[in-house]
């Protein structure tokens, strides 16, 4: 048996058109044109590339980028203070700070100066707290791609028995909340976890997020599931250069697996999906 590859760039493709269509129509109906601002502090060169994606796909759905670059040196008042302003803003529908900060910035005091209506990303307090209650909120951008992926190839998710293996409060904790939303059984499994293979080998879903290379093996897979996995690790390759693969061991799994994202384009194009749908509907909520 060879798995169903899943592919998040069509995925996220299908995403950016709907939201383009959306942005479209709310831009006739109520002359609105929503607005994206980014925040870069420092010049780490993957969230300089990151930041570069998100503003070339927020335009070509009809957005507002807005980029707002700060230095290194930058303290965390200076971050602060720019927070301030874009929430008062009227003209930008969704904040997102690019993680990873400086050191010398707190990034929970970051995000929890952000309005939790322009929280895109939703990693604010009040966000987390509305996922877990089941009210309506801006929802964590990977999360919410890993459950339009696992969608993609099956779309009633009720009673399936799902293990992620991960405990963030960036994937793990909010991808196990939605997918109770889908009425899934849940597991939340981590490195330290006793017989990880055993609970594993249990799961009809499988959401790998524990940043480990290869840590998943095939034999953990149960015949047929539906694996997701979120990890983006570096490693060496050939030529001495180096290659991007994911927590599970994509070459056994694939042969047990009954459909799998690869790495990468698996769950990474779905984030960035994600977030402007995200900022459509903070753009949408601010105007009722």
């Amino acid at each position: 048996m060879t798995a169903r590859i899943i592919d998040g760039k069509e995925r996220a493709a299908e995403v950016c058109r709907m939201v383009t269509d959306a942005v479209a129509l709310l831009k006739v109906e109520r002359g609105v044109v929503p607005g994206l601002a980014v925040v870069l502090v420092g010049d780490d060169p993957a969230s300089q590339v990151y930041v570069r994606n998100k503003a070339k796909q927020t335009l070509a759905c009809g957005m507002r980028s807005l980029e707002h670059r700060l230095p290194v040196t930058a303290t965390e008042a200076e971050v602060l203070a720019l927070v301030g302003v874009l929430n008062r803003d009227p003209g930008v529908d969704g904040i997102l700070v690019q993680l990873p900060l400086p050191k010398h910035i707190a990034e929970a005091a970051v995000i929890e100066a952000i309005d939790p209506g322009k929280d895109v990303d939703g990693f604010h307090p009040v966000n987390a707290g509305r996922l877990a209650s089941n009210a309506p909120g801006l929802v964590p951008c990977t999360p919410l791609g890993c459950v339009l992926l696992a969608k993609s190839v099956m779309p009633e998710l009720r009673g399936l028995e799902a293990v992620v293996i991960g405990r963030s409060n960036i994937v793990g904790k909010p991808v196990a909340q939605l997918l109770l939303r889908e009425d899934c059984t849940v597991t939340i499994a981590h490195s330290r976890t006793r017989d990880l293979p055993g609970i594993v080998r249990r799961a009809d879903l499988v959401v790998a997020a524990v940043g480990r290379p290869g840590m998943v093996r095939g034999d953990w897979i149960k015949p047929g599931a539906i694996v997701i996995d979120v990890g983006i690790n570096r490693v060496p390759g050939e030529g001495g250069k180096s290659r991007l693969v994911g927590d599970v061991a994509f070459g056994e799994a694939v042969a047990v697996a009954g459909a799998i994202t690869p790495v990468p384009g698996g769950v990474g194009p779905m984030t960035i999906a994600c977030l402007l749908q995200n900022t459509l509907t903070a753009a949408k909520a601010r105007r009722g």
